[in-house]
């Protein structure tokens, strides 16, 4: 039992690390442009915002179950199988870009427009603008969206288990459910919470570390 939780929850934290990795690179940017081209901001097209938005939206709204089944093709494209940890890295990260997305862009309207005035008067340009002055302002907000992301990712790549995914759901239907095994489903649920914990205490920490305000 020790050894099958153990190897579960490395994949665990496999498919959960490469895909928070991945969706917070790619997520910064997804939300640094829904504002720059929101209205009142440097590169203002409410066309395009709207478009994108209606995007990030719909794949919002997809459950990631459906999802993971819906894109298999994609996914199969891309590291030649549909089933496994390194699949459902993909899935994972197509469901969590929009997620991230939008929690950035909610992170940088905290900024106070008064200080991209000050600076936009000194003669910074807009990247000047984003890189000094709204991301290094709304880190503490973006460190706890980023935590909520990988929460988020947690859950996803237990429910993954149910469809070949493995790691810790994996486990827990073939041995917990399937198998009435009440003290693998315990050590699954066990385990979890306590990533859930551990992810929520360093986002914490970094928050207060980095808010100086």
């Amino acid at each position: 039992m020790a050894t099958l939780l153990w190897d579960a929850t490395l994949q665990t934290l496999y498919m959960v690390g490469a895909s928070s990795a991945i969706s917070i690179a790619l997520g910064v940017p997804l939300g640094v442009l829904l504002l720059v081209t929101s209205k009142g901001y440097f590169f203002e097209n409410l066309a395009f915002y709207r478009v994108l938005g209606t995007v990030v939206n719909a794949l919002r709204s997809i459950p990631f179950i459906i999802l993971m089944v819906a894109i298999s093709p994609l996914t199969k494209m891309i590291v030649g199988s549909s089933i496994g940890t390194t699949a459902v890295i993909v899935p994972l990260v197509v469901g969590t870009i929009p997620f991230t997305g939008r929690l950035v862009e909610t992170s940088l309207r905290t900024v106070p427009q008064g200080l991209i005035e000050a600076a936009t008067s000194m003669g910074a340009s807009p990247w000047q603008i984003v890189r000094k002055v709204l991301l290094p302002e709304a880190l503490p907000e973006l460190i706890q969206n980023f935590t909520i992301t990988v929460i988020v990712i947690i859950g996803c790549s237990a429910m993954a288990g149910a469809i070949g995914g493995g790691g810790l759901g994996d486990v827990a239907i073939r041995y917990g459910y399937m198998r009435f095994r009440l003290d693998m489903m315990i050590g699954t649920v066990v385990i979890l919470i306590l990533m859930v914990q551990i992810v929520q205490f360093i986002g914490d920490y970094l928050t207060r570390k980095v808010d100086h305000r």
